[in-house]
Protein backbone atom coordinates (compact mmCIF):
# COMPACT_ATOMS: atom_id res chain seq x y z
CA UNK A 1 0.00 0.00 0.00
CA UNK A 2 1.58 3.14 -1.11
CA UNK A 3 -1.00 5.96 -1.18
CA UNK A 4 -2.25 6.48 3.02
CA UNK A 5 -5.36 8.70 2.16
CA UNK A 6 -7.93 7.07 2.81
CA UNK A 7 -11.53 8.34 1.13
CA UNK A 8 -14.87 8.23 2.57
CA UNK A 9 -17.96 7.08 0.56
CA UNK A 10 -19.15 10.81 0.16
CA UNK A 11 -14.96 12.02 -0.22
CA UNK A 12 -14.61 9.93 -2.84
CA UNK A 13 -17.87 10.74 -4.71
CA UNK A 14 -16.58 14.12 -4.35
CA UNK A 15 -13.35 13.43 -5.72
CA UNK A 16 -15.23 11.61 -8.91
CA UNK A 17 -17.30 14.81 -9.33
CA UNK A 18 -14.51 17.89 -9.24
CA UNK A 19 -12.83 15.49 -11.45
CA UNK A 20 -15.46 15.11 -13.52
CA UNK A 21 -15.90 19.14 -13.47
CA UNK A 22 -12.64 19.62 -14.62
CA UNK A 23 -13.16 18.03 -17.90
CA UNK A 24 -13.25 14.13 -17.89
CA UNK A 25 -16.36 13.06 -19.00
CA UNK A 26 -17.58 10.22 -15.74
CA UNK A 27 -17.69 7.40 -18.48
CA UNK A 28 -13.91 8.48 -19.30
CA UNK A 29 -13.61 7.18 -15.81
CA UNK A 30 -16.05 4.31 -15.84
CA UNK A 31 -14.27 2.97 -19.39
CA UNK A 32 -10.80 3.44 -17.38
CA UNK A 33 -12.39 1.31 -13.73
CA UNK A 34 -13.70 -1.12 -16.40
CA UNK A 35 -10.43 -2.00 -18.01
CA UNK A 36 -8.86 -2.42 -14.72
CA UNK A 37 -11.24 -4.96 -13.86
CA UNK A 38 -11.04 -7.07 -16.95
CA UNK A 39 -7.09 -6.84 -16.51
CA UNK A 40 -7.42 -7.96 -12.89
CA UNK A 41 -9.82 -10.86 -14.27
CA UNK A 42 -7.53 -11.67 -17.20
CA UNK A 43 -4.94 -12.70 -14.47
CA UNK A 44 -7.31 -14.35 -12.51
CA UNK A 45 -9.08 -16.65 -14.95
CA UNK A 46 -5.84 -17.22 -17.07
CA UNK A 47 -5.84 -17.15 -21.02
CA UNK A 48 -8.77 -16.80 -23.36
CA UNK A 49 -11.29 -18.98 -23.92
CA UNK A 50 -11.83 -19.08 -20.26
CA UNK A 51 -15.19 -17.99 -19.21
CA UNK A 52 -16.17 -15.16 -16.77
CA UNK A 53 -19.27 -14.40 -15.30
CA UNK A 54 -20.45 -10.78 -14.56
CA UNK A 55 -22.83 -10.03 -12.34
CA UNK A 56 -24.21 -6.26 -12.98
CA UNK A 57 -26.14 -4.10 -10.14
CA UNK A 58 -28.33 -1.40 -11.53
CA UNK A 59 -25.95 1.94 -10.31
CA UNK A 60 -22.31 2.65 -11.28
CA UNK A 61 -20.83 -0.15 -9.98
CA UNK A 62 -22.73 -2.10 -12.49
CA UNK A 63 -21.50 0.07 -14.80
CA UNK A 64 -17.99 -1.01 -13.99
CA UNK A 65 -18.63 -4.67 -14.94
CA UNK A 66 -20.86 -3.79 -17.97
CA UNK A 67 -17.02 -2.29 -19.57
CA UNK A 68 -14.72 -4.51 -18.12
CA UNK A 69 -17.14 -7.85 -19.80
CA UNK A 70 -17.10 -5.73 -23.24
CA UNK A 71 -13.32 -5.42 -22.77
CA UNK A 72 -12.93 -9.32 -22.28
CA UNK A 73 -15.45 -10.34 -24.71
CA UNK A 74 -12.90 -8.37 -27.14
CA UNK A 75 -9.79 -10.71 -26.17
CA UNK A 76 -11.22 -13.73 -26.59
CA UNK A 77 -13.03 -14.39 -23.35
CA UNK A 78 -16.29 -16.20 -22.82
CA UNK A 79 -18.18 -13.70 -21.08
CA UNK A 80 -21.48 -13.93 -19.57
CA UNK A 81 -23.14 -11.12 -18.20
CA UNK A 82 -26.18 -10.98 -15.54
CA UNK A 83 -28.05 -7.95 -14.90
CA UNK A 84 -30.19 -6.91 -11.54
CA UNK A 85 -32.51 -5.10 -11.94
CA UNK A 86 -33.67 -3.93 -16.24
CA UNK A 87 -31.42 -2.56 -18.72
CA UNK A 88 -34.03 0.16 -19.58
CA UNK A 89 -33.79 1.21 -16.07
CA UNK A 90 -30.52 2.20 -16.06
CA UNK A 91 -28.81 5.42 -16.44
CA UNK A 92 -26.03 8.14 -16.99
CA UNK A 93 -22.92 6.30 -17.39
CA UNK A 94 -24.07 3.17 -16.74
CA UNK A 95 -26.81 3.00 -18.82
CA UNK A 96 -23.82 4.92 -21.48
CA UNK A 97 -21.74 1.66 -20.77
CA UNK A 98 -24.49 -1.53 -21.56
CA UNK A 99 -25.30 0.38 -24.56
CA UNK A 100 -21.63 -0.33 -25.31
CA UNK A 101 -21.31 -3.94 -24.11
CA UNK A 102 -24.20 -4.82 -26.96
CA UNK A 103 -24.06 -7.88 -26.15
CA UNK A 104 -26.89 -10.27 -24.48
CA UNK A 105 -27.95 -9.43 -20.93
CA UNK A 106 -29.39 -11.77 -18.81
CA UNK A 107 -30.79 -11.71 -15.42
CA UNK A 108 -28.48 -11.72 -12.92
CA UNK A 109 -30.59 -14.08 -10.23
CA UNK A 110 -31.06 -17.07 -13.17
CA UNK A 111 -27.57 -16.48 -14.83
CA UNK A 112 -25.24 -19.44 -14.57
CA UNK A 113 -21.84 -19.05 -13.22
CA UNK A 114 -21.43 -22.83 -12.35
CA UNK A 115 -18.31 -23.32 -14.71
CA UNK A 116 -17.32 -19.93 -14.89
CA UNK A 117 -13.27 -19.63 -14.34
CA UNK A 118 -13.85 -16.22 -12.28
CA UNK A 119 -17.05 -14.54 -11.29
CA UNK A 120 -16.90 -10.42 -11.34
CA UNK A 121 -18.84 -9.08 -8.01
CA UNK A 122 -20.39 -5.78 -9.71
CA UNK A 123 -23.31 -5.61 -7.84
CA UNK A 124 -23.31 -2.88 -5.33
CA UNK A 125 -20.52 -0.22 -4.37
CA UNK A 126 -19.48 1.31 -1.19
CA UNK A 127 -22.06 3.30 -0.84
CA UNK A 128 -24.49 0.79 -0.79
CA UNK A 129 -27.38 2.78 1.76
CA UNK A 130 -29.42 -0.56 2.68
CA UNK A 131 -29.32 -3.73 3.78
CA UNK A 132 -29.51 -6.56 1.00
CA UNK A 133 -32.21 -8.77 0.82
CA UNK A 134 -34.64 -10.68 -0.82
CA UNK A 135 -33.91 -11.92 -4.44
CA UNK A 136 -30.34 -10.07 -3.98
CA UNK A 137 -29.91 -11.52 -0.67
CA UNK A 138 -30.07 -15.16 -2.23
CA UNK A 139 -27.82 -14.27 -5.42
CA UNK A 140 -25.13 -13.38 -2.82
CA UNK A 141 -25.38 -16.55 -0.65
CA UNK A 142 -25.38 -18.70 -4.12
CA UNK A 143 -22.13 -16.82 -4.84
CA UNK A 144 -20.75 -17.38 -1.14
CA UNK A 145 -21.66 -21.23 -1.71
CA UNK A 146 -19.67 -21.07 -5.45
CA UNK A 147 -16.90 -19.34 -3.99
CA UNK A 148 -16.41 -21.60 -0.65
CA UNK A 149 -15.22 -24.72 -3.21
CA UNK A 150 -11.95 -22.87 -4.26
CA UNK A 151 -13.41 -20.09 -7.14
CA UNK A 152 -12.80 -17.32 -7.35
CA UNK A 153 -14.71 -13.74 -7.34
CA UNK A 154 -13.53 -10.39 -8.02
CA UNK A 155 -15.19 -8.15 -6.21
CA UNK A 156 -15.53 -4.19 -8.05
CA UNK A 157 -14.84 -1.33 -5.48
CA UNK A 158 -15.99 -3.50 -2.48
CA UNK A 159 -17.24 -6.74 -2.18
CA UNK A 160 -20.70 -6.15 -2.28
CA UNK A 161 -22.35 -5.61 0.87
CA UNK A 162 -19.38 -4.48 2.35
CA UNK A 163 -20.07 -0.59 3.87
CA UNK A 164 -17.47 1.61 2.35
CA UNK A 165 -17.18 3.76 5.22
CA UNK A 166 -17.05 1.35 7.99
CA UNK A 167 -16.09 -2.14 6.97
CA UNK A 168 -19.53 -3.13 8.22
CA UNK A 169 -21.95 -5.98 6.14
CA UNK A 170 -25.07 -4.76 5.13
CA UNK A 171 -27.36 -8.09 5.96
CA UNK A 172 -24.91 -10.17 3.74
CA UNK A 173 -21.54 -9.70 1.53
CA UNK A 174 -20.18 -11.33 -0.70
CA UNK A 175 -16.26 -12.82 0.20
CA UNK A 176 -14.23 -12.41 -2.66
CA UNK A 177 -10.40 -12.97 -3.18
CA UNK A 178 -9.56 -10.35 -4.94
CA UNK A 179 -11.23 -6.55 -5.34
CA UNK A 180 -10.17 -3.91 -7.30
CA UNK A 181 -10.45 -0.27 -5.93
CA UNK A 182 -10.03 3.25 -7.67
CA UNK A 183 -7.69 6.44 -6.81
CA UNK A 184 -7.78 5.30 -3.33
CA UNK A 185 -8.82 2.89 -0.65
CA UNK A 186 -12.15 3.74 1.78
CA UNK A 187 -11.71 3.02 5.43
CA UNK A 188 -14.02 -0.25 4.87
CA UNK A 189 -11.35 -1.54 2.81
CA UNK A 190 -8.90 -2.02 5.95
CA UNK A 191 -11.72 -2.22 9.24
CA UNK A 192 -12.87 -5.63 9.81
CA UNK A 193 -14.50 -7.15 8.82
CA UNK A 194 -14.51 -5.69 5.14
CA UNK A 195 -10.59 -6.28 4.85
CA UNK A 196 -10.93 -9.73 5.67
CA UNK A 197 -14.01 -10.08 2.75
CA UNK A 198 -11.85 -8.05 0.55
CA UNK A 199 -8.96 -10.99 -0.14
CA UNK A 200 -5.78 -9.22 -1.58
CA UNK A 201 -7.04 -5.49 -2.78
CA UNK A 202 -5.27 -3.48 -5.41
CA UNK A 203 -5.40 0.16 -5.87
CA UNK A 204 -6.31 1.21 -9.98
CA UNK A 205 -5.27 4.69 -11.11
CA UNK A 206 -8.67 5.81 -13.27
CA UNK A 207 -8.13 9.25 -14.30
CA UNK A 208 -9.20 11.33 -10.78
CA UNK A 209 -7.27 14.42 -10.45
CA UNK A 210 -4.53 14.10 -7.51
CA UNK A 211 -5.39 17.83 -7.19
CA UNK A 212 -8.48 16.95 -5.80
CA UNK A 213 -6.90 15.61 -2.01
CA UNK A 214 -5.93 18.77 -1.57
CA UNK A 215 -9.62 20.19 -1.68
CA UNK A 216 -11.15 17.34 0.12
CA UNK A 217 -8.36 17.65 2.92
CA UNK A 218 -8.79 14.01 4.02
CA UNK A 219 -8.45 13.09 7.69
CA UNK A 220 -8.30 9.55 7.61
CA UNK A 221 -5.38 7.70 6.53
CA UNK A 222 -3.67 3.90 6.10
CA UNK A 223 -1.00 3.42 8.88
CA UNK A 224 2.04 3.36 7.22
CA UNK A 225 5.09 5.15 7.44
CA UNK A 226 4.25 7.83 4.78
CA UNK A 227 1.79 9.11 7.43
CA UNK A 228 4.64 9.71 10.61
CA UNK A 229 8.12 9.35 9.01
CA UNK A 230 9.08 12.90 8.93
CA UNK A 231 8.43 13.21 12.04
CA UNK A 232 10.58 10.58 13.82
CA UNK A 233 13.15 11.63 16.25
CA UNK A 234 16.76 12.71 14.73
CA UNK A 235 19.49 11.72 16.88
CA UNK A 236 22.04 14.36 16.96
CA UNK A 237 25.79 13.80 17.37
CA UNK A 238 26.08 16.28 20.52
CA UNK A 239 23.21 14.49 22.61
CA UNK A 240 23.09 12.77 25.45
CA UNK A 241 20.58 10.17 27.34
CA UNK A 242 18.35 13.28 28.15
CA UNK A 243 18.32 15.04 24.96
CA UNK A 244 16.63 11.39 24.35
CA UNK A 245 13.68 12.20 26.99
CA UNK A 246 13.00 10.31 30.40
CA UNK A 247 10.11 7.97 30.66
CA UNK A 248 8.22 6.87 33.80
CA UNK A 249 6.10 3.32 34.13
CA UNK A 250 4.59 2.94 37.43
CA UNK A 251 4.58 -0.86 39.41
CA UNK A 252 1.90 -2.28 40.70
CA UNK A 253 2.00 -4.82 43.45
CA UNK A 254 4.98 -7.64 44.04
CA UNK A 255 1.83 -10.08 42.22
CA UNK A 256 1.97 -7.95 39.38
CA UNK A 257 5.13 -6.30 38.19
CA UNK A 258 5.62 -7.95 34.81
CA UNK A 259 3.29 -5.75 32.74
CA UNK A 260 5.30 -2.84 34.13
CA UNK A 261 8.55 -3.89 32.71
CA UNK A 262 6.76 -5.00 29.52
CA UNK A 263 6.18 -1.42 28.96
CA UNK A 264 9.67 -0.16 30.81
CA UNK A 265 11.68 -2.33 28.01
CA UNK A 266 9.06 -1.06 25.56
CA UNK A 267 9.82 2.52 26.31
CA UNK A 268 13.58 1.57 26.23
CA UNK A 269 13.73 0.05 22.74
CA UNK A 270 11.40 2.42 21.09
CA UNK A 271 14.09 5.05 21.95
CA UNK A 272 13.94 6.68 25.61
CA UNK A 273 17.31 8.04 26.66
CA UNK A 274 16.08 6.94 30.19
CA UNK A 275 13.75 4.85 31.35
CA UNK A 276 12.73 4.65 34.99
CA UNK A 277 10.52 2.12 36.77
CA UNK A 278 8.39 3.75 39.97
CA UNK A 279 7.85 0.74 42.12
CA UNK A 280 5.89 -0.27 45.30
CA UNK A 281 8.34 -1.26 47.90
CA UNK A 282 6.50 -4.34 48.78
CA UNK A 283 7.91 -4.96 44.79
CA UNK A 284 11.28 -3.26 44.84
CA UNK A 285 12.96 -6.65 45.17
CA UNK A 286 10.85 -8.25 42.29
CA UNK A 287 11.78 -5.75 39.98
CA UNK A 288 15.46 -4.91 40.85
CA UNK A 289 16.49 -8.94 39.99
CA UNK A 290 14.65 -8.48 36.58
CA UNK A 291 15.97 -5.36 35.25
CA UNK A 292 19.45 -3.56 34.68
CA UNK A 293 19.39 -0.74 31.58
CA UNK A 294 16.55 0.22 33.57
CA UNK A 295 15.98 2.01 36.72
CA UNK A 296 14.39 1.69 39.88
CA UNK A 297 13.00 3.90 42.33
CA UNK A 298 10.40 3.41 45.53
CA UNK A 299 6.74 5.15 45.07
CA UNK A 300 4.13 4.67 47.11
CA UNK A 301 0.84 6.24 46.16
CA UNK A 302 0.63 9.65 44.58
CA UNK A 303 2.01 11.51 47.03
CA UNK A 304 5.41 9.96 46.11
CA UNK A 305 4.76 9.94 42.31
CA UNK A 306 4.12 13.65 42.18
CA UNK A 307 7.66 14.70 43.78
CA UNK A 308 9.32 12.23 41.00
CA UNK A 309 7.43 14.46 38.53
CA UNK A 310 8.56 17.10 40.14
CA UNK A 311 11.71 16.45 37.85
CA UNK A 312 10.56 17.93 34.78
CA UNK A 313 12.93 15.57 33.30
CA UNK A 314 10.67 13.08 33.16
CA UNK A 315 8.56 13.99 29.90
CA UNK A 316 6.85 10.82 29.20
CA UNK A 317 4.46 8.81 31.85
CA UNK A 318 3.14 5.02 31.86
CA UNK A 319 0.10 4.04 34.45
CA UNK A 320 -1.89 1.33 34.17
CA UNK A 321 0.01 -1.95 33.41
CA UNK A 322 -0.28 -4.17 36.31
CA UNK A 323 -1.31 -1.26 38.56
CA UNK A 324 -4.26 -2.54 40.05
CA UNK A 325 -7.94 -1.55 39.68
CA UNK A 326 -9.53 0.68 42.27
CA UNK A 327 -9.77 3.93 43.78
CA UNK A 328 -5.53 3.60 44.61
CA UNK A 329 -5.01 3.53 40.93
CA UNK A 330 -7.13 6.94 39.96
CA UNK A 331 -5.38 8.57 43.10
CA UNK A 332 -2.26 7.80 41.12
CA UNK A 333 -3.92 9.08 37.66
CA UNK A 334 -5.56 12.55 39.52
CA UNK A 335 -1.29 13.14 40.21
CA UNK A 336 0.01 12.09 37.44
CA UNK A 337 -2.50 14.99 35.44
CA UNK A 338 -1.66 17.55 38.25
CA UNK A 339 1.87 16.98 37.32
CA UNK A 340 1.78 18.18 34.13
CA UNK A 341 5.09 19.68 32.40
CA UNK A 342 6.56 21.27 29.56
CA UNK A 343 6.87 18.73 27.01
CA UNK A 344 5.62 15.96 29.19
CA UNK A 345 2.66 13.45 27.90
CA UNK A 346 0.95 10.59 29.78
CA UNK A 347 0.09 7.20 28.28
CA UNK A 348 -2.87 5.55 30.24
CA UNK A 349 -3.56 1.93 30.10
CA UNK A 350 -5.17 -1.57 31.07
CA UNK A 351 -5.83 -1.20 34.99
CA UNK A 352 -6.52 2.77 34.45
CA UNK A 353 -9.06 2.06 31.92
CA UNK A 354 -10.72 -0.39 33.78
CA UNK A 355 -10.62 1.66 37.18
CA UNK A 356 -12.64 4.69 35.00
CA UNK A 357 -15.22 2.39 33.58
CA UNK A 358 -18.29 4.17 32.79
CA UNK A 359 -16.69 7.72 34.29
CA UNK A 360 -15.14 8.58 31.24
CA UNK A 361 -16.77 12.25 31.72
CA UNK A 362 -14.57 11.95 34.99
CA UNK A 363 -11.72 11.32 33.30
CA UNK A 364 -12.64 13.57 30.48
CA UNK A 365 -12.79 16.72 32.97
CA UNK A 366 -9.50 15.69 34.61
CA UNK A 367 -7.48 15.69 31.41
CA UNK A 368 -8.97 18.38 29.66
CA UNK A 369 -7.36 20.71 32.02
CA UNK A 370 -4.39 18.66 32.91
CA UNK A 371 -2.17 21.29 30.01
CA UNK A 372 -0.63 18.00 28.81
CA UNK A 373 -1.14 15.11 25.72
CA UNK A 374 -2.62 12.14 26.93
CA UNK A 375 -3.30 9.31 25.44
CA UNK A 376 -5.56 6.02 26.08
CA UNK A 377 -5.00 2.72 24.65
CA UNK A 378 -8.17 0.62 25.30
CA UNK A 379 -8.92 -2.68 23.63
CA UNK A 380 -12.50 -3.22 22.42
CA UNK A 381 -13.57 -4.57 26.11
CA UNK A 382 -11.81 -1.68 27.62
CA UNK A 383 -13.56 0.96 25.11
CA UNK A 384 -16.82 -0.73 25.53
CA UNK A 385 -16.60 -0.54 29.89
CA UNK A 386 -15.35 2.99 29.50
CA UNK A 387 -17.45 4.83 26.83
CA UNK A 388 -20.30 2.55 26.02
CA UNK A 389 -20.46 3.57 22.52
CA UNK A 390 -21.64 2.23 19.33
CA UNK A 391 -21.36 1.58 15.61
CA UNK A 392 -17.66 1.41 13.51
CA UNK A 393 -14.36 1.43 14.93
CA UNK A 394 -13.47 4.48 13.14
CA UNK A 395 -16.55 6.79 14.51
CA UNK A 396 -16.52 5.24 17.95
CA UNK A 397 -12.58 6.20 18.27
CA UNK A 398 -13.12 9.33 17.29
CA UNK A 399 -16.10 9.96 18.94
CA UNK A 400 -13.66 8.97 22.41
CA UNK A 401 -11.37 11.28 21.40
CA UNK A 402 -13.08 14.45 20.99
CA UNK A 403 -15.06 13.49 24.08
CA UNK A 404 -12.27 12.77 26.33
CA UNK A 405 -9.43 15.28 24.52
CA UNK A 406 -7.12 12.83 24.44
CA UNK A 407 -5.32 10.76 21.75
CA UNK A 408 -7.21 7.38 21.63
CA UNK A 409 -5.30 4.06 20.13
CA UNK A 410 -8.50 1.58 20.13
CA UNK A 411 -6.57 -1.63 19.65
CA UNK A 412 -7.18 -4.70 17.48
CA UNK A 413 -6.28 -6.21 14.55
CA UNK A 414 -6.94 -3.21 12.75
CA UNK A 415 -6.25 -0.62 15.64
CA UNK A 416 -7.28 2.75 15.04
CA UNK A 417 -5.36 5.76 16.43
CA UNK A 418 -7.59 8.93 16.57
CA UNK A 419 -6.73 12.31 17.37
CA UNK A 420 -8.95 15.42 19.09
CA UNK A 421 -8.68 17.15 15.98
CA UNK A 422 -10.27 14.69 13.75
CA UNK A 423 -7.30 12.67 12.39
CA UNK A 424 -7.09 8.86 12.51
CA UNK A 425 -5.26 6.37 11.29
CA UNK A 426 -6.15 2.33 10.49
CA UNK A 427 -3.67 -0.35 10.88
CA UNK A 428 -4.03 -3.13 8.19
CA UNK A 429 -1.44 -5.48 8.36
CA UNK A 430 -0.91 -6.49 12.24
CA UNK A 431 -0.63 -10.30 11.88
CA UNK A 432 -2.72 -12.73 14.25
CA UNK A 433 -0.16 -14.09 16.32
CA UNK A 434 0.27 -10.49 17.85
CA UNK A 435 -2.79 -11.43 20.23
CA UNK A 436 -0.55 -12.89 23.03
CA UNK A 437 -0.70 -11.49 26.48
CA UNK A 438 1.43 -8.24 27.05
CA UNK A 439 1.73 -7.37 23.99
CA UNK A 440 -0.56 -4.26 24.92
CA UNK A 441 1.52 -3.26 27.27
CA UNK A 442 4.57 -3.51 25.42
CA UNK A 443 2.73 -0.70 22.82
CA UNK A 444 2.16 1.58 25.80
CA UNK A 445 6.14 1.69 26.39
CA UNK A 446 6.59 2.01 22.72
CA UNK A 447 4.45 4.95 22.68
CA UNK A 448 6.25 6.36 25.77
CA UNK A 449 9.56 6.03 23.91
CA UNK A 450 8.72 7.71 20.99
CA UNK A 451 6.55 10.67 23.26
CA UNK A 452 9.67 11.01 25.51
CA UNK A 453 11.54 11.51 22.39
CA UNK A 454 9.36 14.76 21.52
CA UNK A 455 7.47 13.03 18.43
CA UNK A 456 4.19 14.49 18.05
CA UNK A 457 1.20 12.86 19.23
CA UNK A 458 -0.95 11.60 16.40
CA UNK A 459 2.68 10.66 14.49
CA UNK A 460 3.53 9.14 17.40
CA UNK A 461 0.81 6.86 18.42
CA UNK A 462 0.32 6.08 14.76
CA UNK A 463 4.16 4.99 14.46
CA UNK A 464 3.75 2.97 17.79
CA UNK A 465 1.25 1.15 16.25
CA UNK A 466 2.73 0.61 12.92
CA UNK A 467 6.24 -0.36 14.49
CA UNK A 468 4.95 -3.00 17.28
CA UNK A 469 3.17 -4.77 14.28
CA UNK A 470 5.87 -4.63 12.10
CA UNK A 471 7.93 -6.37 15.10
CA UNK A 472 5.74 -8.82 15.38
CA UNK A 473 5.67 -9.71 11.25
CA UNK A 474 9.69 -9.71 11.60
CA UNK A 475 9.52 -12.06 14.41
CA UNK A 476 6.94 -14.38 13.18
CA UNK A 477 4.51 -17.12 14.81
CA UNK A 478 5.63 -18.37 18.16
CA UNK A 479 5.90 -14.82 19.41
CA UNK A 480 5.86 -13.58 22.90
CA UNK A 481 5.39 -10.49 24.41
CA UNK A 482 9.21 -10.03 25.56
CA UNK A 483 10.04 -10.75 22.14
CA UNK A 484 9.10 -7.82 20.68
CA UNK A 485 10.94 -4.80 21.83
CA UNK A 486 13.76 -7.01 20.97
CA UNK A 487 12.50 -7.17 17.66
CA UNK A 488 12.82 -2.83 17.59
CA UNK A 489 16.30 -2.50 16.50
CA UNK A 490 15.62 -4.26 13.24
CA UNK A 491 12.86 -2.30 12.66
CA UNK A 492 14.88 0.89 13.44
CA UNK A 493 17.74 -0.27 10.89
CA UNK A 494 14.56 -0.77 8.32
CA UNK A 495 12.98 2.85 8.85
CA UNK A 496 16.62 4.49 8.72
CA UNK A 497 17.56 2.61 5.73
CA UNK A 498 14.35 2.46 3.63
CA UNK A 499 13.65 5.10 1.36
CA UNK A 500 10.04 3.61 0.68
CA UNK A 501 7.48 2.49 2.30
CA UNK A 502 7.00 -1.28 2.76
CA UNK A 503 6.27 -3.81 4.95
CA UNK A 504 9.07 -5.73 6.69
Amino acid sequence: MTKSELLANAEMARADRLTIEAGTPGIALMERAGAAVADAAAEVAGAPPSRVAVLCGPGNNGGDGFVAARLLRERGYDVALGLLGEVGALKGDAEAAARRFGGPVESALELDFERADVVIDALFGAGLSRDIDGAAKALVDKLNIWSRAGKAVLAVDVPSGVDGDTGAVRGVAVTARSTVAFFRFKPGHLLLPGRALCGEARLADIGVSESTLAEIAPKTFANTPDVWRSALPALQTQGHKYTRGHALVMSGPAWSTGAARLSARGALRGGAGLVTLASRRDAHLVNATQLTAIMIVACDGPAELERLLGDQRVNAVVLGPGLGVGEATADLVAAALRSSAPGRSLVLDADVLTTFAGRAGLLASRIKTCGMPVFLTPHEGEFTRLFNDKGSKLDRARRAAETVGATILLKGPDTVVAHPDGRASICFDAPPWLATAGSGDVLAGILAGLLAQGMPAFQAASAAVWMHGAAARAFGPGLIAEDIPEKLPEIWRWISDSQTVGNV
